[in-house]
């Protein structure tokens, strides 16, 4: 049975994500926050994990957790936690240290913690890593001012993927980053172009197929390579 982590699977993708994969046999273990988020991953299959990214102590526990579940090996991990912040950012209207921190801290700094836990657990299974970013974080297809801290965050954490392609790939980890489309979430509001099931179904397609879609890359849901 194949093991996959979802981290940030309390609603929206990371659900969705965790969802389908248990719904086909896998072994999933999904990340949440709110209590009362635990009950529907357990119902839809998923081992639920009680775990803010943000916490000191969160890559610790994230290893503990994983070392009971599936020992020292794991095929997939989704890192799907993630906030938008403020929606007015723009130069002329530069966010709060408060914001700032909070949505670099969760973007950002929390995937680059957690990966340290990952990537020989990954490399055990030549297991995949995908980084759920944006293409509002492609720095080539910028075209408009809107959500630019949301942007920033989005533009590091592509770097934090590209990164870690170049530092796992030589141990058989392929790293990707995903743009899920705009999907109606939370985030993407109720007049998003996706629904979560179809956005996830046309992720799967591109984590399933290493060959069309190699590590070091940055795809859509449609499998669409993005530019960085």
């Amino acid at each position: 049975m194949p093991d996959a982590l979802v981290i940030g699977a309390s609603r929206g993708l990371g659900f969705e994500f965790a969802r389908q994969y248990a719904s086909d046999g896998w072994r999933v273990i999904g990340t949440y926050r709110a209590a009362a988020d635990a009950a529907r991953l357990r119902d839809a299959g998923v081992q639920a994990l009680a775990l803010d990214v943000l916490d000191a102590d969160a890559p610790q526990r994230l290893g503990g957790a994983l070392d009971a579940a599936c020992g020292g090996r794991l095929d997939l991990a989704i890192v799907n936690a993630g906030i938008h912040g403020p929606r007015q950012v723009r130069i002329a209207h530069p966010p709060s240290v408060a914001d700032f921190d909070a949505v670099m801290h969760t973007n950002v700094l929390a995937p680059m913690r957690l990966l340290a836990v990952l990537a020989h657990r990954l490399a055990a299974a030549k297991g995949t890593l995908a980084l759920v970013t944006s293409r509002m974080g492609s720095v080539s297809a910028a075209s408009t001012p809107n959500s630019l801290l949301y942007r920033v965050s989005k533009a590091a954490e592509n770097m934090v993927a590209k990164a870690a392609h170049v530092e796992l790939s030589p141990s058989g980890v392929r790293v990707l980053a995903l743009h899920p489309g705009w999907v109606r979430t939370d985030m993407g509001g109720p007049s998003a172009e996706v629904a979560p099931d179809d956005s996830v179904r046309g992720m799967r397609r591109v984590l399933d197929d290493a060959l069309s879609y190699p590590g070091g890359r940055f795809f859509d849901h449609r499998g669409q390579a993005l530019a960085w």
